[in-house]
C-alpha cells in the first residue's frame, strides 16, 4: 500500500538530509508502528506519505513515494486526501470550522459524500471516539486532549485506505488512548485499513503493531521488522521492555500479560526488599529528612495556595471549590481524564482565568490582579502549544531574549537548552524544531527565569524516553534547590519517576491527592507498567529495580 524507493529527504540549506535511504514497503491492512529519538526525521517520512513533503514543506525529495499506487511527487496533498488520512502533531493546525460536529463533517463534504451518508459518519465517529456529548461545542472551548481526539475524528469520517498519525495518543488520557487505539485495531482489522503511526509513548502502542519501522538516528537507514526483534535493539523502548532487557527475559515482553507470565522470578527476589526513592513519596520540609527535597534553605514555606477555587469557562463549570496547597521543593502531578479541569488549574495559578469564588495566592500575589512582569517573579508556566512562547527567528534569537527578559547572564538559557537538546544548532527556526523539541526550547526560556514555582502542562508531548530522561533530572535538581513543579500530565510514567504527589481531577473536583506509590498503585488507570507487572509489590519504575537487583547481586 506505502512503498517507499531509495527515499531521501533535505531541507533548504541544510548541510545533511533529514532522512536518508530509506527503502521499504507497508503492506496493506497493517499498523505500521515508526519510532526513534527525537528530531530523527519521522515527522518528514510521514509527511512523505501524505504528499506534503515537499509540496508544502518544501525541500528537495528524492527517490520515489507511492500510496496505493500513486506517486506523491506528481499528487499533491488534496489529490490524495480520498485515500490518505493525516493527523499532525499539533491538532489546531488541522481545524477549519468551529465546532465538533462542523469539523467531523468538513472533510467529508470536501470530497462531496450525500447529505445522509455523511449524518451517519459523524454519528458513528461520535460513537467511536466518546465524542457525542462534545458535538455542539466550539472547538476553541476543548481541553488538548478533545481538540486530539476531535482531529482523528475528522480523519476517520471520510474512511480513507491509509491512515496517517503523528503521536495520535500524546494528548490523550490512559483510557481515551486506549479507546482511541482501540478504534485504530477495528479499522486495520475489519476494514484493512492501512496505518502508519508515530508514537513516542511505546508502552501505550508496541504491543498492537504488526511491523515495526526504526528511524535510530538523523540520516541513518531505518530498521524494519516484527515489534520484538526490532524492541530488542531499539534506543527507544517502553519501561516493560527495559525491565525484560534487566531480568533477561527471552523473548522480550511488549504488553504487560505478557512480563506477568514470566516475572513470578522476579517478584519473589523482590518480595522481601523496600523499594529505593526515585524521586516518590519523599517527605517533604518540616515534616523530617528526605532524598532529594532539602529541609532548609529555599525549600521552606509555601510556594502556591489554592482555597474554595471554582472557575467558569463560558457556559461550563471548569472547577468546582478545588482545595490545594504546593509547597517548595514538592513535585505534583496533576492527573485524571480530558477535560478534568488540569489545565484550568494551572492557567488560574498564573492568572489567565480569574476565579469565579474562592481564592488563589501564589508567593504572597494575587495571579489575576497582579502585573505580568511582576507575575513572572513568582510562578512561570510551559503551555501545551510551545508556539505560544516562541517568537524569535532562530533557537539562538530564542536564547537571548530569554536572558534579557530574566536577568540571567548570557549563555543562561543556551546551557539549558543544550542539556535538554543536545546537538540543536544556534540557527535553526524554532518552527523546523520537532513538536518535542520546540517544547523542551520553551521550558528552556521559561527555565532561565527560575521561578520558585512552575507549571507544566503535558511537559513530555512528543519527547522520546532520553529527552524525557534529561528532563526528569532537570525538575529533580530544581525541586532539590526548593524549587515547587506542578506538571498537568496523562504520562503515568513520568508521574511515577518525578512526583512527591499525585493529585486527580474529575469533573473539576480533585478526587485523590496522596504520595505516589499510593495513589497510582491502587489506580488501574493511572498505575506505570512496572507497578502492573510486580504488583501487588510497590515497584514503579524500572530504575528501582535496578538498584534493588544491583545491591542484591
Amino acid at each position: 500500500m506505502i512503498r517507499f524507493e531509495q527515499v531521501s529527504v533535505t531541507y533548504g540549506d541544510a548541510a545533511a538530509p533529514a532522512v536518508q535511504g530509506i527503502d521499504l514497503i507497508v503492506p496493506e491492512g497493517e499498523l505500521c508502528l515508526l519510532v526513534g529519538p527525537s528530531g530523527v526525521g519521522k515527522s518528514t517520512v510521514l509527511n512523505a506519505v501524505c504528499g506534503l513533503v515537499p509540496h508544502f514543506t518544501g525541500g528537495t525529495l528524492s527517490g520515489r513515494v507511492t500510496v496505493d499506487g500513486r506517486d506523491t511527487r506528481t499528487h499533491k496533498p488534496r489529490e490524495l486526501a480520498d485515500v490518505v488520512g493525516t493527523v499532525g502533531q499539533d491538532p489546531l493546525a488541522h481545524f477549519v470550522t468551529d465546532t465538533v460536529e462542523d469539523e467531523l463533517a468538513y472533510g467529508m463534504e470536501s470530497l462531496g459524500l450525500a447529505p445522509d451518508v455523511m449524518r451517519r459518519r459523524v454519528e458513528e465517529t461520535l460513537d467511536l471516539l466518546g465524542l457525542a456529548d462534545l458535538r455542539d461545542r466550539a472547538i476553541t472551548t476543548l481541553s488538548g486532549g478533545q481538540m486530539q481526539r476531535v482531529a482523528i475524528g475528522s480523519v476517520l469520517t471520510t474512511h480513507p485506505k491509509v491512515l496517517v498519525l503523528d503521536e495520535p495518543t500524546s494528548a490523550l488520557d490512559p483510557a481515551a488512548a486506549e479507546e482511541v487505539l482501540s478504534v485504530l485495531q477495528r479499522l486495520v482489522h475489519d476494514l484493512g485499513t492501512t496505518v502508519l503511526l508515530a508514537e513516542h509513548r511505546l508502552e501505550r502502542v508496541v504491543q498492537y503493531a504488526d511491523q515495526v519501522i526504526l528511524l535510530p538516528s538523523p540520516g541513518a537507514a531505518p530498521l524494519m521488522g516484527t515489534p520484538a526483534d526490532i524492541m530488542a535493539v531499539s534506543p527507544v523502548h517502553p519501561p516493560v521492555v527495559a525491565l525484560g532487557r534487566l531480568a533477561h527475559w527471552t523473548p522480550l515482553p511488549l504488553s504487560v500479560r505478557d512480563a506477568r507470565r514470566k516475572a513470578a522470578p522476579l517478584r519473589e527476589r523482590l518480595a522481601e526488599i523496600a523499594p529505593p526513592e526515585v524521586g516518590v513519596g519523599s517527605t517533604l520540609p518540616g515534616a523530617g529528612a528526605s532524598p532529594g527535597v532539602p529541609t532548609g534553605g529555599p525549600a521552606t514555606g509555601v510556594a502556591a495556595d489554592v482555597s474554595g477555587l471554582s472557575v467558569r469557562r463560558g457556559r461550563i463549570d471548569a472547577l468546582h471549590r478545588v482545595d490545594l496547597t504546593v509547597r517548595a521543593g514538592e513535585t505534583i502531578a496533576l492527573m485524571g481524564r480530558n477535560g478534568a479541569g488540569k489545565s484550568t488549574l494551572l492557567s488560574a495559578l498564573v492568572g489567565m482565568h480569574p476565579p469565579s469564588s474562592g481564592t488563589v495566592r501564589v508567593g504572597g500575589a494575587t495571579p489575576h490582579r497582579t502585573s505580568p512582569r511582576t507575575l513572572l517573579r513568582h510562578v512561570g508556566l510551559v503551555p501545551q502549544e510551545p508556539r505560544d512562547l516562541l517568537y524569535a527567528d532562530t533557537v539562538a534569537a530564542e536564547c537571548t531574549a530569554a536572558d534579557q527578559d530574566a536577568g540571567a547572564p548570557a549563555g543562561s538559557c543556551r546551557a539549558l537548552v543544550t542539556q535538554l537538546l543536545p546537538d540543536v544548532p544556534d540557527s535553526v527556526h524554532p518552527r523546523d524544531l520537532s513538536e518535542g523539541q520546540r517544547l523542551a526550547l520553551a521550558l528552556a526560556v521559561v527555565l532561565t527565569a527560575r521561578p520558585p514555582l512552575l507549571l507544566l502542562d503535558e511537559p513530555t508531548r512528543g519527547l522520546d524516553y532520553a529527552a524525557k530522561a534529561r528532563l526528569v533530572e532537570v525538575l529533580r535538581t530544581l525541586a532539590a534547590e526548593g524549587h515547587a513543579i506542578v506538571l498537568a500530565t496523562h504520562d503515568v510514567e513520568l508521574a511515577a519517576e518525578l512526583a512527591h504527589r499525585v493529585v486527580i481531577l474529575a469533573d473539576g473536583e480533585i478526587v485523590a491527592d496522596g504520595p505516589t506509590d499510593e495513589v497510582v498503585v491502587s489506580s488501574p488507570s493511572f498505575a506505570p507498567q512496572v507497578a502492573k507487572v510486580l504488583a501487588p509489590l510497590p515497584w514503579l519504575t524500572v530504575p528501582q529495580v535496578a538498584r534493588a537487583l544491583e545491591t542484591t547481586a
